[in-house]
């Protein structure tokens, strides 16, 4: 069969779509024709590497991902856990890295949009959301603009749609100057008996396009996600998506009054991709067809073409496989909320995507070529061999000044506090927030219950760059650990894989080895990946970002009157160190501040020692034993002291700590700094029943100290090792909100 071409396809074309010439070749064959210039743009998006996994999917395959919790695992919008009693939670993390360097408010703004539109499609009422933010150095010319317009973003879309921004991480590193990382994760809650799916099932039900208008927005976006910058970055901003936080928020109530009439079928995001990828993805997951007529898709400019119409990225859609003769009523719910409601086609036998115009058929490809049938890849890959990684730092000089040290170290960028970033964050909204940003873990109450969710996001992408096999496993750690740090216990984890171009073995092996690590990680402490996203390409004139495996992980507190703080609680409290300190100072905030680079082998992973810790917290939790709690990670045990003794931010209470206890034979700057994984700062009122329980574990505890004063005082064998005020340490902590904003604070 031919279909009219009104454009010749070249070579030049071809290539200008993202496709090698042995794809094009395929998709050729796969038609038994030449393809029109509709079909090429379908192919093109539905065979990106955002799209399709194409050069990752034979590893991810390999993650843990069932468990007797997961209700849907990878495959669907997003994640699904079972939290008890009915309920579950939903949840994934999405990256939006090319379009936020861009356009950094529309592209933040619209990677929140995306992720929010991935939780409640599945029938969930997000009640959360967070984020991973990577930028380049913070004096850098093009940083300050970047991180404004990246955190205006997330705010203002955040803000408007009515969700609390409850956490995340903020990093700086040259190596992102020139491709930043935004990654959004959603959480939201759903009844267990009504989650919904996107499989089209149904031959003859109506096709039905939900929400906003279409206009030229966005086009290829999901392309460009697939390709690496240059110095013309900037001309890609018409790729850019433009979003509208009040439609979303329409869009939401509209779908959630539209679930509980039992219309609905089948539904799914309008994404990546827009229309062709909604189409043809919920086709392909049952085994269907779809016809759609796109002179029926509600636009907003005129004389779009069905290519434009089909590729177009527009924000705040949907696509819905309805109840037959129900349209009226799908129609009804969707104009009292201001919204399109518009029957664009049908559910078909076969296996097609047929697009037709104006009775003029545009395109007809097969589902499964777009899909299941893509190309995959099994790309070149060598070992991970950083020769940075076998730098022996405890040979360099260490820090002649303990106590200026940690000054230095809290107002380095990493460790800084981001206040001045989620200040602009309404992190209370819904009011069912207990921990907001700044702890090791967000804290939300599932209302109506006595639980509570708790939450965080982590990656240590130096350590990654210096061995990602170990640094990935430390990502997937140190997310249980903080997750722990509130009192819960660790149930799922989604993640966002942030890498370079997968063409070049070492970068592919890079992506090998992390992948690997957080499956180990995964299986031991017992928590499936349920879903994420892969991200490559993050590279700009040759010069790819850290690789980045970020892991978000998800957790339930029994009864949410167990959460637990960072903040020492009050005078008097005993303080302990839970988890054995060992000379690693590889990859360490300290080496990087004393001697300006990334180097030496990162700490060891040992996931039975994590998995001890993370059951010794969740159990001293639920016994009400602890009266703080804060990870010991980046700066080590010196910084996470000096941040227990800032509350709400600001001069909290000091300490008096003694390190005799601890490693004898180990100087007093690794003592300090070292950045040992499996360790937990905690104080308590009862140390005798901490100490028992530990015991009754295997846990290694060490007392350090109480709490009390308005100085950080850290003495070993009468020796005094840092004297610093809890103002003076707080000054310096707030350094980076000075940089930020352009004025002292």
């Amino acid at each position: 069969m031919n279909l009219p071409n009104d454009i010749k396809i070249t070579p030049g074309l071809v290539k200008q779509h993202g496709l090698k010439p042995d794809e094009y070749e395929r998709f050729v064959n796969l038609l038994g024709r030449e393809p029109t210039l509709t079909e090429l743009g379908i192919c093109s998006a539905m065979w990106n590497e955002h799209c399709s996994y194409k050069s990752s999917k034979k590893w991810l395959k390999t993650m843990p991902t069932a468990g007797p919790k997961v209700i849907q695992g990878p495959g669907e919008n997003a994640g699904v856990i079972d939290i008890g009693d009915g309920d579950a939670i939903v949840f994934k993390m999405e990256s939006h890295n090319h379009p936020s360097f861009i356009e950094p408010y529309q592209g933040a703004a619209t990677g929140v949009g995306g992720i929010l539109r991935d939780v409640f499609t599945m029938g969930a009422r997000p009640i959360a959301a967070m984020n991973a933010l990577r930028f380049g150095e913070p004096s850098h010319p093009k940083t300050r603009h970047l991180v404004s317009g990246v955190v205006h973003g997330i705010g203002g879309y955040g803000n408007s749609f009515g969700v609390p921004t409850i956490g995340g991480e903020v990093n700086f590193h040259a190596r992102y100057n020139g491709n930043i990382l935004v990654n959004a994760m959603a959480v939201g809650l759903a009844r267990t008996d009504s989650i919904f799916y996107s499989k089209a099932r149904g031959v003859g039900l109506p096709v039905v396009y939900l929400g906003a208008k279409t206009g030229r927005d966005g086009i290829h976006g999901a392309t460009m996600a697939s390709a690496e910058f240059d110095d013309k970055a900037e001309e890609k901003r018409p790729t850019v998506q433009v979003g509208d936080p009040f439609t979303e928020k329409c869009l939401l109530e509209a779908c959630m009054e539209l679930m509980a009439s039992g219309a609905v079928i089948a539904i799914q995001d309008m994404g990546a991709a827009g229309l062709t990828c909604s189409t043809a993805e919920c086709a392909s997951r049952a085994g269907t067809g779809i016809e759609i007529d796109i002179a029926r898709v509600p636009r907003r400019e005129s004389g779009m073409s069905a290519y434009e119409v089909l590729l177009s990225e527009s924000q705040e859609r949907m696509l819905l496989v309805a109840q037959k003769g129900r349209e009226a009523e799908v129609e009804r719910v969707f104009e009292k909320w201001g919204l399109h409601a518009d029957c664009i086609g049908t559910v078909t036998g076969g296996d097609r995507l047929r697009v037709f115009f104006d009775g003029r058929l545009e395109a007809d490809v097969p589902v499964a070529g777009l899909t299941d049938d893509a190309p995959l890849y099994d790309r070149p890959w060598v070992e991970p061999r950083n020769p940075a990684a076998d730098e022996d730092v405890l040979a360099l000089p260490p820090a002649a000044d303990l106590g200026r040290a940690l000054l230095e170290l809290l107002s380095s960028p990493n460790i800084a506090c981001k206040r001045w970033v989620y200040r602009q964050y309404d992190s209370t909204v819904r009011t069912n927030t207990l921990v907001g940003p700044g702890s090791d873990a967000a804290v939300v109450r599932v209302k109506g219950t006595k639980r509570a969710l708790a939450m965080a996001v982590d990656c240590n992408a130096g350590w990654c760059w210096l061995d990602p096999f170990v640094g990935a496993q430390h990502a997937v750690a140190e997310a249980c650990r903080n997750v722990a740090a509130s009192g819960a216990l660790p149930i799922g984890a989604t993640n966002n894989l942030n890498f370079g171009n997968p063409e070049k073995p070492e970068i592919m092996g890079q992506l090998v080895a992390a992948v690997r690590g957080i499956g180990a990680a995964c299986r031991a402490l017992d928590v499936p990946i349920t879903g994420g996203n892969v991200s490559l390409y993050n590279e700009t004139d040759g010069q790819a970002v850290y690789p980045t495996p970020t892991l978000a992980v998800v957790g339930v507190l029994e009864d949410a009157a167990w959460a637990l703080r960072r903040s020492f609680a009050r005078a008097g409290d005993q303080v302990f160190l839970l988890g054995e300190t060992r000379a690693e100072l590889g990859g360490s905030a300290l080496v990087k501040l004393l001697h300006g680079r990334v180097a030496g082998r990162p700490p060891a992973v040992d996931l039975a020692a994590e998995k001890r810790l993370i059951d010794v917290m969740v159990a001293a939790a639920a016994e009400g034993l602890l009266a703080s709690a804060h990870d010991c990670s980046e700066g080590g045990l010196a910084v996470a002291l000096a941040e227990s003794c800032f509350a709400n931010e600001e001069a909290g209470q000091g300490a008096e700590i003694a390190l005799d206890a601890l490693g004898p034979d180990l100087r007093d700057d690794v003592l300090l700094f070292a950045e040992t994984g499996a360790r937990m700062l905690v104080t308590t009122r009862e140390p005798a029943r901490l100490e028992e329980l530990c015991r009754r574990h295997g846990q290694p505890l060490f007392r350090l100290g109480q709490v009390g004063g308005d100085h950080l005082r850290v003495a070993r064998a009468g020796r005094t090792l840092i004297d610093e005020s809890v103002a003076r340490l707080n000054q310096a902590w707030h350094e980076l909100e000075r940089q930020l904003s352009g004025r002292r604070v």
